[in-house]
């Protein structure tokens, strides 16, 4: 069974690719969902142009950036991912009886945390959420947002309410991070902390005072 991943128009594209590259390493199926607001995020930050007809080589070529914008730091094999247009409401996902292991949305803007929680199904991400929530099966939330206004906080308590597990884009230190592309790893590994799926982004706290500035 598939994770679902969403990608709504937050800045913080290279969150969503550091997840997706981690989950294809641990082995794992992805339906990619990727929000018409999304695409013009990603053309701002990595000026990739994500066409519905040739997703395949624009997220190759996403996911093989680093956070620096880099291209050819990371090789990725496509196989495992399989690609659902947002404007496509009939997709597998849409449908309760599709099965999946659950949803990460990453990074999250307040649209789509609003449109989750009051249930609004507006496309596609939104719809796959809600099956999600309705089928209890583990949706993660990676909000990306500051501050946050009282509304978007009384929408997070909702999904909290609902099952959901919220998860701030908020980078910690203690792991040791030297490059921007750790900052957005630790990021990365705690939404599949949130998840339960095994990866290998970041350094756990052990205990040890000093840790992350031996690193």
């Amino acid at each position: 069974m598939p994770w679902i991943v969403g990608v709504s128009g937050a800045s913080g594209t290279p969150y969503a690719a550091a997840v997706l590259r981690a989950l294809l390493a641990a082995g794992e199926s992805v339906d990619l969902v990727v929000s018409r607001a999304s695409r013009l995020t990603l053309l701002d930050e990595t000026g990739i142009s994500f066409r519905d007809a040739h997703w395949r080589d624009d997220l190759g070529e996403w996911l093989a950036r680093g956070a620096d914008g880099k291209p050819g730091t990371f090789e990725t094999d496509l196989t495992g991912v399989r690609y659902w247009s947002a404007g496509d409401l009939a997709a597998g996902p849409s449908s309760g009886s599709y099965p999946a292991k659950g949803m990460l949305i990453v990074p999250a803007s307040t649209a789509a945390v609003a449109g989750v929680a009051l249930g609004l199904s507006k496309d596609l991400l939104q719809r796959a959420a809600s099956v999600t929530l309705k089928e209890r099966r583990p949706l993660v939330v990676a909000v990306r947002e500051t501050p946050l206004n009282g509304q978007t906080l009384r929408h997070l308590v909702t999904l909290d309410d609902l099952g959901a597990v919220v998860v701030p884009t908020s980078p910690a230190f203690y792991a040791g991070a030297t490059h921007i592309q750790d900052l957005v790893d630790f990021v990365a590994g705690r939404v599949l902390d949130a998840g339960g799926v095994r990866h290998r982004l970041y350094r756990r706290w052990e205990g040890d005072l000093g840790g992350g500035a031996g690193k």
